[in-house]
């Protein structure tokens, strides 16, 4: 990487006052080990509305924070980060999870993948490693089989809250309706021709709080996800 490149982490936050101090932590580590040439790293903690202490900790280590006094949900709260990351003209904002999943050694791999012609780089699990097979896989294999389909392109790893997106799919984010952090959005970039990859990763369990999607709303968002690929998004314009 020759040029220095801006680097935006978006982390949504919401009710993750148990993992936050941590997340940031592991983010700032990463960043003190990068050589001064490589890339410039920000970060930024979004703050969905949360009705335990994430603002106030994220404040209290001084962290960048866009503070949400009502709970959007994860769609909302990214979308604010990605207007944040537009308008301070990031050359890539990155999806992170605020609950310690994800790894910031990845980073320079994903920002690899885009200087060689990805617009969208997905964090994925199962690009050198088999998916397994189990009913907690069966989602992210039934929403696969859907993309594929409908697009003609296999994503492995559809469900990675991981993604990278360059400049231009920053710009066609935040002005196109409907858009989601969500596998239907990597479809959709896929349809308008957007060079989507993914690249290897590997990620933690939770490090700390619950999940908000258990079985049940595992299986509902499995069901929603494969239905709008599959039906809404060949009308999508």
């Amino acid at each position: 990487m020759n040029i220095k490149k801006k680097v935006l982490l978006i982390v949504p936050a919401y009710n993750e006052e148990e993992s936050i101090e941590n997340t940031i932590e592991s983010i700032r580590k990463f960043k003190n080990k990068l050589k001064e040439n490589e890339i410039f790293l920000d970060y930024i903690v979004v703050n969905d509305g949360s009705k335990d202490n994430t603002a106030s900790i994220a404040k209290n280590i001084g962290v960048k924070l866009i503070n949400l006094r009502t709970n959007l949900g994860l769609t909302g709260g990214f979308m604010a980060g990605m207007k944040y990351a537009d308008r301070k003209k990031y050359d890539y904002a990155i999806q992170f999870d605020a609950d310690g999943q994800h790894l910031p050694e990845y980073i320079p791999s994903l920002i690899e993948a885009s200087e060689k012609g990805a617009n969208l780089v997905v964090g994925s699990r199962f690009v050198d490693e088999k998916r397994p097979v189990s009913l907690r896989m069966l989602g992210s294999i039934m929403i696969s089989f859907a993309i594929k389909i409908t697009t003609g392109k296999t994503i492995n790893d559809p469900t990675s809250g991981m993604r990278l997106f360059d400049r231009k799919s920053i710009n066609f984010y935040v002005n196109n309706h409907n858009m989601t952090p969500e596998p239907e959005t990597v479809s959709y970039y896929i349809k308008k021709k957007f060079n989507v990859q993914e690249v290897q990763v590997s990620m933690q369990e939770r490090v700390a709080g619950e999940s908000y999607l258990n079985f049940s709303r595992s299986i509902q968002y499995m069901i929603r996800v494969v239905i709008s690929v599959i039906v809404f998004q060949p009308f999508r314009k």
